[in-house]
């Protein structure tokens, strides 16, 4: 069963954060020709993150009991349309408000598509199907500006808008025809569903501080990595490079990491991979050169793709007792908190000291959300036992 589903799930984890990694290059420049200025940009970004973290509990929770396969098709079928909105937007208020809706069809999307993979993980292969879902999230960030930039340069802006709404809807109509109805819970079987019982788990509460520290660093880090670029005197065109790097080597290495999440102890891996990106953006100002930061941002996306694999494997247990739906969410809100959050604080940190201060804060946020984690899952025993088979972890009902 898994192995059928993931193919769809994954296009349609990878059709969505494609959507987002084309639009991303593409909004100072349409933000741009509008005449708007830089406070805009800032609101327009924004307004996704905002969205997105007001909506993904209850796309969560809703999936929980109504089945995944109808939020994802609704959210497939809204990012599809709302890649048009892009075309018709015709000042900056239109825009955000394109962007808000945005963020509420990628809260029924990826969240959900991760849930499903979730549901039919086999015990003791979370981590292995996990790895295999980060792939098919980050391959799509990896892409999508270097496919944004392609067709903009050769086709124009709005080509790009159209390629996006054309795939969504291509993963649209495969999820409507051919992934299998997933019946979350059996007759008379019940989660505990309330969000307050869920935040009494030590683990959960560590998780969503590992989350939000993550994304609040790395946040940061990217939005001021081009102004370090330059300031070391890299082209625009060898920051592309290093950020793209970075993505796709958490992409290529996620399934390894996966697979090793399986074997070796899941907090232990989440606690080291976590606490060495903290140190790597700490390091990042005291390099000098594109292969200094090369390395480090390879170092990064080895650490970062273990301790994603582990944690998210991590949130699979969980979403056992809770409902993987709504223990998924609680990550992808602490994701949306930080990266909607941790631009602005970086901006306010450069404006106050200098740039380098922005990857020292960003990473001692990082550490810190490390200790934490330590603290909250500091009774943690791991679980191993013998694989269940599919058929024992969820019915399914025809499509």
């Amino acid at each position: 069963m898994i192995k059928k589903a993931f193919p769809i799930l994954a296009l349609s984890m990878f059709s969505s954060t494609l959507g987002i990694g084309i639009v991303m290059p593409l909004l100072p420049l349409y933000i741009s020709e509008m005449g708007a200025s830089g406070i805009w940009l800032g609101v327009i970004v924004s307004s996704y993150a905002i969205s997105n973290s007001l909506t993904v509990p209850f796309a969560g929770r809703l999936s929980d009991i109504k089945g995944r396969k109808l939020f994802l098709a609704i959210g497939l079928l809204a990012y599809s349309l709302i890649s048009l909105g892009y075309i018709f937007a015709t000042d900056v208020v239109m825009l955000a408000l394109v962007r808000f809706v945005h963020g509420i069809a990628g809260a029924m999307t990826i969240p959900v598509g991760i849930a499903y993979l979730g549901d039919l993980s086999p015990e003791n292969e979370e981590g292995k199907w996990m790895g295999y879902a980060n792939a098919a999230f980050f391959s799509g960030f990896g892409f999508g500006p270097l496919m944004g930039g392609l067709v903009t340069e050769n086709f124009g802006m709005n080509t790009s808008f159209l390629v996006m709404a054309g795939l969504n809807m291509f993963s649209f109509i495969i999820v409507l025809l051919f992934l299998p109805n997933l019946r979350v819970r059996e007759p008379g079987e019940e989660f505990n569903l309330s969000y307050r019982e869920m935040s009494g788990s030590s683990i959960v509460r560590g998780l969503f501080s590992l989350r939000i520290a993550e994304a609040l660093g790395r946040g940061g880090m990217f939005t001021f990595l081009p102004i370090f670029g330059v300031a070391i005197g890299l082209s625009i065109s060898l920051i592309g490079v290093l950020i793209s790097v970075n993505t796709l080597s958490i992409t290529l290495l996620s399934p390894v990491s996966g697979l090793i999440a399986d074997k070796l102890n899941r907090r232990f891996l989440a606690i080291i991979g976590m606490a060495l990106f903290g140190l790597f953006i700490i390091l990042l100002p005291a390099t000098g050169s594109f292969w200094q930061v090369l390395l480090l941002l390879l170092g990064q996306g080895l650490v970062v793709s273990i301790y994603i694999s582990s944690s998210n494997a991590l949130t699979v247990e969980e979403g056992r007792k809770f409902g993987m739906g709504s223990t998924m969410s609680v990550l992808f809100l602490g994701m949306g908190i930080g990266m909607g959050v941790g631009p602005i604080l970086a901006g306010w940190i450069e404006g106050l000291l200098n740039v380098d201060a922005v990857f020292y804060n960003g990473g001692s946020i990082c550490l810190v959300g490390t200790g934490l984690f330590i603290w909250f899952t500091r009774r943690y025993k791991e679980k191993k036992s013998y694989s269940k088979s599919e058929s024992e972890l969820a019915s399914v009902d025809s499509a």
